[in-house]
């Protein structure tokens, strides 16, 4: 087995990366390693300069700074593997610093908006409409992640939490409100009517036939539900996981319990919500203040 493969199956076997991540770190080591077999080096033979030769390439191709700052994480994850391995005796990366980038505001849907979602007649009667309802209710009132949601099993679903598997297999409880609760146990009865549950009792949610979903499947609904209320370019899963801690933080959530139920390891990578709050405090002083165009 070679370094790259040992490398992939350290990722697999040890720390659990999902697939989607893998596949990411596969995709950008070798382009990685096809950049330094051009300039006949290898991956244990590369200097330092070589690769700040590559990063600046990838920027002078158009790569986006922060697609760069990715590619650079996954290279400087191998030669840290490789360290400890005893492959080397140096990291040429230990010099390399991530390139700034502006901090990205999460955009998410306005409230208004979502009420319309929820509350007007746009899901169609039957099976269908159920489980697309319920996968929108499951986002905006969980903020879980989509390959949690697509994984998730009728077993988690308890009286008044749900339980997610998260990243690095993390397991976590999420708080169920009553509508959520509601719709939960109309989609599964609903379910059991069309005899899915027979045919694939594991999972909570399925497709038209009752398979397990998959990502483009849920990318696509979720898509076009809130292309009939928003006009906001971006339409995918995680736009509700941050609007969902968008309005939570709105709503006066503590940062900490926002963390918990979104899974974060790490608080600085919830309080990205905290501008948008901020920036809602500012409207609201400028609306309601005398003084405040002065």
């Amino acid at each position: 087995m070679d370094m790259l493969e040992l490398f992939y199956s350290y990722l697999k076997n040890e720390r659990r990366f999902s697939v989607h991540t893998l596949l990411a770190y596969k995709k950008d080591l070798t382009q990685y390693s096809e950049y330094l077999l051009r300039g006949d080096s290898s991956i244990v033979g590369a200097e330092e300069r070589e690769v700040r030769s590559w990063l600046v390439e990838l920027l002078e191709e158009g790569i986006a700074e922060r697609s760069v700052n990715r590619k650079l994480s996954a290279v400087k994850s191998l030669y840290r593997f490789l360290l400890q391995k005893g492959e080397l005796e140096a990291s040429p990366v230990q010099n390399i610093k991530v390139l700034k980038t502006a901090k990205r505001t999460p955009s998410f849907v306005r409230k208004n908006e979502m009420d319309r979602l929820l509350f007007d007649d746009v899901f169609e009667d039957g099976f269908v409409g159920v489980r697309d309802k319920t996968i929108i209710y499951l986002f905006y009132f969980t903020g879980m992640r989509l390959s949690e949601l697509i994984n998730l099993k009728e077993s988690d679903v308890n009286s008044d939490t749900l339980k997610v598997i998260g990243k690095r297999n993390k397991e976590r409880y999420i708080p169920l409100s009553e509508s959520l609760i509601k719709m939960l146990n109309t989609y599964i009865i609903s379910k059991r009517n069309e005899g899915f549950s027979d045919k694939n009792n594991s999972f909570l949610l399925v497709t038209d036939k009752g398979d397990k979903l998959y990502e483009k499947f849920v990318f696509r609904k979720v898509k076009y539900y809130l292309s009939l209320v928003t006009t906001q370019k971006d339409k995918s899963p995680h736009v509700l996981r941050h609007t969902f801690a968008t309005q939570m933080l709105n709503a006066g959530a503590d940062l900490n319990a926002i963390k918990e139920i979104l899974g974060h390891s790490d608080l600085s990578a919830t309080q990205v919500y905290t501008h948008n709050s901020i920036e809602k405090l500012k409207g609201i002083y400028k609306q309601a203040h005398p003084r405040s165009g002065d």
